[in-house]
């Protein structure tokens, strides 16, 4: 039974453990010797692991450790630019014995995956709008199976087992509270937006029914979701008869919500439910890295660098003055 976890890991701890072997490589390192490369993970999160020097003798062993596979793993948990990793002195693959759960090294969503596309799907079902209604409806209902595993991102916010619908649904969630304060917005074409602007993931990202991504596809390394969305929702508008105003209206709407050119937009939004895309966009992200980031953090200390937060540490209150 796995006793440790990813969220429990302090430098200078020596440990024993079991872990998900989410990529593995032997590489040559600068001093012209040989070197194991693992991400580690549970359902807790991932930490970086090293192996210095691997000899002749260890190379069949380690090269035989398949990404995804259950390892055994003895090292001491270190720190290397701000963020702990483990230099490991032994490693093996787990056996039938040990009996590990794969559950504990799947990091899912906190909701269940059909709860969340009922949801969503309600929230299409009762837009007033029956062009962006029926688009809802068709791109959930095709996507349907892959929607129930699909996480959002590779390494980043939402990558895990459900990402995607948990990302659509707390950002549906927020969205259809905004629009109750700004009650100029278009409450229709904000949730479309909500529900089309990463729906691409699924053919951008490479996962398995786990839920863990192992890569791009070939078109989403060279097109991206967001070029892939906009294909998307232009030939499904144009074979449903869409007014063309309100077709490049959602395809504006995916190709802005990263807002800057740096992150993949090549265009600002360029009116109001497009901007509240964005906002909707990077606030759960934000907020996901943020919780993940707290969940292994000691009340009244600060979390380790988080890359996606602009290398931020993220502070968590004392219990007294939550």
């Amino acid at each position: 039974m796995k006793e440790i976890y990813v969220k429990d890991l302090r430098k200078d701890q020596e440990i024993t453990e079991f872990f998900m072997a989410k990529t593995i490589a032997i590489k040559v390192g600068s001093n012209g010797k040989q070197y194991l490369d693992i991400l580690l993970a549970d359902k807790t999160g991932e930490l970086s692991g090293k192996k210095w020097d691997v000899s002749d003798s260890e190379y069949p062993n380690l090269k035989s450790i398949e990404e995804k596979s259950i390892v055994k793993i003895k090292g001491l948990v270190t720190e290397w630019a701000g963020q702990l990793q483990l230099r490991v002195q032994r490693i093996r693959l787990a056996s039938e014995n040990d009996g590990q759960q794969m559950a504990d090294f799947v990091k899912a969503a906190p909701e269940e995956p059909q709860k969340m596309f009922d949801y969503i799907h309600d929230v299409a079902e009762k837009m007033e709008d029956q062009d962006l209604r029926a688009l809802c409806i068709r791109i959930l209902d095709e996507n349907r199976e892959k929607l129930m595993y699909y996480p959002a991102a590779q390494k980043n916010h939402h990558a895990q087992l459900g990402g995607l619908l948990y990302h659509m649904k707390r950002m549906l969630m927020t969205g259809e509270r905004v629009c109750q304060v700004y009650t100029n917005l278009n409450r229709d074409l904000v949730c479309t937006g909500v529900i089309i602007h990463d729906i691409e993931k699924i053919n951008e990202i490479m996962s398995g029914q786990d839920g863990i991504a192992t890569g791009y596809s070939f078109e989403g390394q060279m097109l991206g979701h967001i070029i892939q969305g906009v294909k998307t929702i232009d030939r499904m508008t144009i074979e449903m008869g869409f007014p063309r105003e309100k077709a490049i209206m959602l395809e504006h709407m995916i190709l802005s919500h990263h807002y800057e050119p740096d992150f993949g937009s090549p265009k600002k939004p360029l009116f109001p439910e497009a901007e509240v895309l964005h906002y909707l966009d990077i606030l759960d992200a934000r907020m996901f890295d943020m919780q993940d980031a707290l969940q292994g953090t000691q009340p009244g200390s600060f979390s380790e660098r988080v890359w996606a937060l602009d290398n931020r540490k993220v502070y968590k209150a004392s219990e007294g003055e939550k």
